[in-house]
């Protein structure tokens, strides 16, 4: 799964550095490949119990600034018109209860045993990959239906 994530990631910084109109140099688009793989490796960290609490930090601030960007979007929402608000709530209050889903399950890891370790830091990420992905797909949406 690690290997395919950053393969993904990898394959994904070269597709972009390709596609941008101002050609960088090869050690820069290698910079921007290394430094985005790197970050991936770092989030995909195989925490182990010990380092509970390092993982349940780091989750928090990625929830966190998950959190921001959906305050964000849902100003964002708020000076569109009334039709799309009505269409964008329900999606807005989905990210918000997966958001709060999330937060459980930290609050879970961070009391999680040896024994439960495991199965509840894969339930936190497995959570917080689900928020990301609907996170991603209701920003696509509102640039769809909002004019930047």
């Amino acid at each position: 799964m690690e290997n395919r994530t950053l393969l993904i990631t990898l394959l994904s910084a070269a597709a972009f550095a390709v596609g941008c109109d101002k050609q960088p140099t090869t050690a820069q688009q290698i910079d921007t490949v290394q430094t985005e793989t790197t970050q991936t490796a770092q989030d995909m960290k195989d925490y182990t119990f010990e380092q509970k609490a390092e993982f349940v930090t780091a989750m928090q601030g990625q929830l966190a600034t998950l959190n921001q960007d959906l305050d964000k979007l849902s100003a964002k929402i708020d000076t569109s018109s009334d039709d799309i608000k009505a269409e964008a709530k329900p999606k807005l209050q989905a990210l918000r209860d997966q958001a709060t889903k999330l937060n459980q399950q930290l609050a879970d890891a961070s009391n999680a045993t040896k024994s439960t370790w495991d199965s509840v830091k894969a339930d936190s990420k497995k959570a917080y990959d689900a928020l990301e992905k609907s996170f991603t797909s209701a920003r696509q949406w509102v640039s769809d239906k909002i004019a930047p």
